[in-house]
C-alpha cells in the first residue's frame, strides 16, 4: 500500500532565521558559514542596503537581524531604528569595524540588544546570536567593564553627561570628532555629505555654547576620554 504523506507528517523546521545585512560580501559569507553550521540556526537571507532589509523582512520573517553600522545606503543606525519602529518585537545583533566605545550605547538607543566588533565576529558571533535571540544584552567583556566602571564613578548613563541635548546623530559626529577624526572622515564614514557634517559641528557648537572649532575639538577629545578611559 503507498502511504501518501499529509500535512501531519510534514517536519516544522525550528530553527531561528537569521537575515544578515552588511555591505561586504566576504563578511556575509563567514557569518553565514558559522551560523549554518549549527543545528539550531539557519540563515534565511542576505542584503547589502537598509531599503532592501525591510523589504525582506516582510517577506522572510527572521528572529534576528545582523546588521552592520555602515551600509550600502544608509546608517545601519538608521535600519535599527526603522525596525525598532515597524517590528518591536524582532531582534538586533550590530556586527561592525566600528568602534564599539564610539557606537555601542547608540545602538543600543536605537533598537539593537547586542554590539559585536568584526574583528571578534569569526570566535564569538555564535554565542552573541543566542545571547540576544534569548532576550538578553550581548556586550564585549572590555565594553562591560566600562560601562560598568561609569556606574560606580556616577555616570549610570549619557544622560547625566554635558552632552545630554544632543541628538544621537550629533552625538555620533561629537565622538568622532573626540577621536580626532576630519569633517571629511566623519562623513565618509557616517555616509552623509560634509555640508552636512558641517551642520551637525555648528549644531553641536551652539548647543554645548563653544565658540570655535578648537574649543569643540578640545571639549570633544576630553569627553570621549573620560567616558571611554583606557
Amino acid at each position: 500500500m503507498t502511504m501518501v504523506r499529509g500535512k501531519q507528517n510534514q517536519v516544522k523546521d525550528t530553527r531561528k532565521r537569521v537575515l544578515l545585512v552588511d555591505d561586504h560580501a566576504v563578511v556575509r559569507f563567514g557569518i553565514a558559514q558559522l551560523i549554518n553550521q549549527q543545528v539550531d540556526l539557519v540563515v534565511c537571507g542576505e542584503e547589502e542596503a537598509a531599503g532592501n532589509a525591510l523589504s525582506a523582512i516582510a517577506k522572510l520573517k527572521p528572529d534576528l537581524v545582523i546588521a552592520d553600522i555602515a551600509l550600502k545606503d544608509s546608517s545601519g543606525l538608521e535600519l535599527m531604528r526603522n525596525i525598532k519602529a515597524q517590528y518591536p518585537g524582532l531582534r538586533v545583533l550590530v556586527v561592525s569595524a566600528h568602534d564599539e566605545s564610539v557606537y555601542a550605547e547608540i545602538a543600543f538607543r536605537a533598537g539593537a540588544l547586542g554590539y559585536l566588533m568584526k574583528g571578534e565576529a569569526l570566535e564569538k558571533v555564535v554565542t552573541a546570536i543566542r545571547r540576544v535571540l534569548s532576550g538578553n544584552i550581548y556586550v564585549s567583556n572590555a565594553l562591560a567593564s566600562r560601562m560598568l566602571q561609569r556606574q560606580v564613578r556616577g555616570h549610570t548613563d549619557i544622560e547625566q553627561s554635558p552632552v545630554k541635548g544632543l541628538s544621537d546623530r550629533e552625538l555620533e559626529v561629537f565622538q568622532l570628532i573626540g577621536n580626532w577624526k576630519k569633517t571629511k572622515e566623519i562623513a565618509h564614514e557616517l555616509h552623509l555629505s560634509i555640508k552636512t557634517i558641517e551642520y551637525y559641528r555648528e549644531q553641536i557648537k551652539q548647543k554645548l555654547e563653544l565658540r570655535s572649532a578648537v574649543e569643540l575639538t578640545q571639549h570633544a577629545t576630553s569627553w570621549v576620554q573620560r567616558e571611554n578611559p583606557t
